[in-house]
């Protein structure tokens, strides 16, 4: 978000972070994820919650009008907030409900003390699913029915990962709102990991690190960054030797790979 809707999403956190304690997060998680579900499908109401030239509290009123008894009141008071503010695209809208709704799950994951497991788990799907052609095409199915793909995200991994892993990965098979699976696990992952203000450094190696290897890297990132790092290591047989980091946009690269194609670069230019 950039712009006014960048300060309008800090006064919407701002209020959802005022009713969010109180609250029963995941059935919060599952109501802001709901009435962002319900922005997308109706596009004249969101348009009319979004329009500038409408006072917040019309719209606002308009909003508990609409939800009030259907929903928490700690999600009617964030949704309230949402569409009392003021917002560069339509599209925020939706965007900050989802995005707050992530952020309940991974509050009560955290509450729980599994917020670990959870960044684990989401991680190791998306490798999951990067592996099995077959299973992706199924949970990216455009044509598959909601209850179809519901049943068979509860097969896989029903009693097998924490429920806040599973409520995040239905929300993001179920309702894709334009991103590719892959990349809305790596959105949803960073957004997990913002809950302890750590940074998610995805690691690439020919082996798999030890224990050991694993701290040492940690504590690297941590002291090169200034903030905490979560390791996701990734076991690739294609590196050569070395690893590399990736931390957003920004990648280090210590493979022998990486150090040939660094040539190639040279040699081209």
């Amino acid at each position: 978000m950039r712009g006014l809707s960048r300060a309008s999403l800090a006064d919407v956190e701002e209020r959802f972070n005022a009713v969010a304690g109180s609250a029963d997060l995941g059935a919060l998680s599952d109501e802001l994820f709901a009435v962002a579900d319900l922005l997308d499908r109706e596009h004249g109401l969101r348009r009319a919650l979004s329009d500038p030239s409408r006072p917040g509290e019309q719209k606002a009123g308009a909003v508990r009008a609409l939800l009030g008894g259907k929903v928490g009141e700690a999600a009617l008071a964030t949704a309230e907030a949402a569409v009392a503010a003021r917002w560069s695209r339509g599209s925020d809208l939706p965007d900050v409900l989802e995005r707050l709704g992530v952020v309940a799950a991974a509050a009560e994951a955290e509450s729980q003390s599994r917020l670990d497991e959870v960044e684990d788990e989401l991680f190791r799907f998306g490798r999951i699913v990067a592996a099995n052609p077959a299973l992706r095409r199924a949970l990216t199915d455009a044509g598959a029915s909601e209850a179809g793909k519901r049943a068979l995200l509860n097969d896989l991994l029903g009693g097998k990962v924490a429920p806040t892993s599973l409520r995040l990965v239905t929300q993001l098979v179920v309702h894709p709102r334009g991103r590719s699976l892959e990349s809305g696990l790596e959105e949803v992952g960073q957004l997990v990991a913002q809950q302890r203000q750590r940074l998610v450094a995805v690691v690439r190696s020919a082996v798999e690190l030890s224990e050991a290897q694993k701290q040492r890297l940690t504590t690297w990132l941590r002291t090169s960054y200034g903030r905490d790092v979560h390791l996701n290591v990734e076991v690739d047989k294609r590196v050569l030797g070395g690893f590399s980091v990736r931390i957003g946009d920004e990648i280090i690269d210590t493979t022998i790979v990486g150090r040939i194609e660094e040539v190639r670069r040279r040699l081209a230019g």
